[in-house]
């Protein structure tokens, strides 16, 4: 297999090697966001507390979320192209021991799995997409790339609320490892693609690990506060414990700012970048959106999950749709107003789902439109804030930023999620409708705080 370099004449990718990036990129949405549909599914048939499998649900994200900038790295020193066949890898393996799942180890040991398959998926696969292609070409690309990622999360809802409905949850990771298969198939002749500069500095370890401690903790606060008592010893303790290894982490880091540092802070000073990175990570907050609305109209409305599924199809086809309009409307206005408008209208979207008040026609109705216009932002921002990190990225260290940008996403994500549970579970004594209204609306103040900071951060010109 020949070896290229940023160094060296670039190779030009082709549209089948853009086709196995794309499925590698969607097995990461068929495993994760799928779940969110089929929560009230999995608890009916394993063995697993309800707040353990809202945890479940987040940890994929989180792992993600915690080892993708190291894998950025990684991909950086030893290979892209490697990292992305040893995610598909992982994805294949993380499915399947979800798949023979029976109790909570295992599904918890299979979430955790998938994570780090998708830290070696996404940022060596946003890295490949500089590398292989140039200009337009590489918008093309990048639209591509949102579709699987962004798009995914639509067509795993349905996808998943219908296999959920037709054959049972576990046919979802069955699905998704032979997506993987087909992603390795289409990408076997892929030349390498890798760093020289990177090739010569070693993996921050410390940094890692105390990075990956410091969020498991947090999650495991957000998850398990309202079981274990807000103020009790047991949340208190897991909070400070979170907060130390926090503060260990810094202190790690800036001791490595002029070495081999895990995150390199010189990225932060890049206001595009940093716009790009905070607002994304704002904006997939509100993931936690579809898994309590999806929730409440289970167990609140008792509608199947494939008709919450199906009532999220207006999303599928906007955010498929809006990629590429996103895409000309970078090329033709700069990224700025389509980062403003994007967060604003999926605030929109979001906002209608809280209208629980109205009868069930109303309310299906309005759950329609509500993810017409969530589809519609996120598709009119997905575009402009990716091209915006990746064009903002110095070439030498293309794949740590790829990769904080994803962690960015990732974390949004678990976080989104956890937080969104944890106050859903909070509110329900007030009665399911008002714990999902407010609880909504919570994650519409993610999309206002998404358009500040695209608004200070993003700059005005093309």
């Amino acid at each position: 297999m020949s070896s290229i370099s940023l160094d060296d004449a670039r190779f030009v990718g082709n549209d089948r090697l853009l086709t196995g990036i794309v499925l590698g990129v969607l097995t990461f949405w068929l495993f994760a966001q799928s779940m969110i549909n089929v929560v009230p599914a999995i608890e009916a048939s394993v063995a697993i507390p309800v707040e353990t499998l809202t945890m479940a649900v987040s940890l994929s994200a989180l792992f993600s979320g915690c080892f993708i900038v190291a894998s950025g790295g990684l991909a950086d020193r030893f290979g892209r192209m490697r990292l992305t066949r040893i995610g598909l890898v992982l994805s294949v393996v993380g499915s399947l021991m979800l798949v023979v799942a029976q109790g909570p180890l295992l599904f918890l040991l299979g979430r955790a799995v998938q994570g780090f398959s998708a830290a070696c998926i996404m940022p060596a696969t946003l890295a490949l997409l500089k590398d292989w292609y140039d200009g337009k070409a590489r918008q093309r690309a990048v639209s591509f790339w949102v579709i699987g990622s962004w798009g995914g999360s639509g067509l795993s809802s349905i996808v998943g609320g219908a296999i959920a409905t037709g054959l049972g949850w576990r046919w979802i990771f069955i699905v998704s490892s032979a997506v993987a298969l087909l992603s390795l198939y289409l990408l076997r002749h892929a030349p390498e693609s890798r760093s020289v500069t990177a090739a010569r500095t070693k993996l921050d370890w410390a940094g890692l690990v105390s990075l990956a401690a410091a969020l498991v903790l947090l999650n495991l606060f957000i998850s398990k506060g309202r079981v274990w008592g807000w103020f009790s010893v047991e949340s208190l303790a897991m909070l400070a414990a979170a907060i130390a290894v926090a503060l260990c982490f810094w202190r790690i880091e800036r001791a490595r700012q002029s070495g081999n540092a895990l995150i390199d802070f010189e990225l932060f000073r890049n206001r595009a970048w940093n716009g790009a990175t905070l607002s994304n990570m704002l904006l997939n907050g509100c993931i936690g959106t579809m898994m309590v609305a999806s929730i409440y109209m289970q167990q609140g409305r008792a509608f199947s999950s494939f008709k919450v599924g199906m009532l999220t199809l207006g999303y599928l086809v906007m955010v498929l749709a809006m990629i590429r309009v996103g895409e000309k409307l970078l090329q033709r206005y700069g990224a700025r107003i389509p980062m403003l408008a994007g967060p604003a209208i999926t605030g929109a979207g979001v906002m209608m789902l809280s209208f629980t008040f109205l009868g069930d026609t109303a309310y299906v109705v309005n759950v329609a439109l509500a993810y017409v216009l969530f589809g519609f932002g996120l598709g009119c921002y997905a575009t402009p804030s990716t091209d915006t990190a990746v064009t903002n990225a110095p070439a030498e260290k293309l794949g740590v930023a790829s990769g904080l940008y994803k962690m960015g996403s990732s974390l949004g994500g678990a976080f989104g999620i956890a937080g969104s549970a944890s106050l859903f579970a909070l509110l329900m004594p007030f009665g399911i409708e008002r714990a999902a209204q407010f609880t909504l609306l919570a994650n519409t103040g993610l999309c206002v705080l998404a358009i500040v900071v695209s608004y200070i951060m993003v700059p005005r010109s093309k």
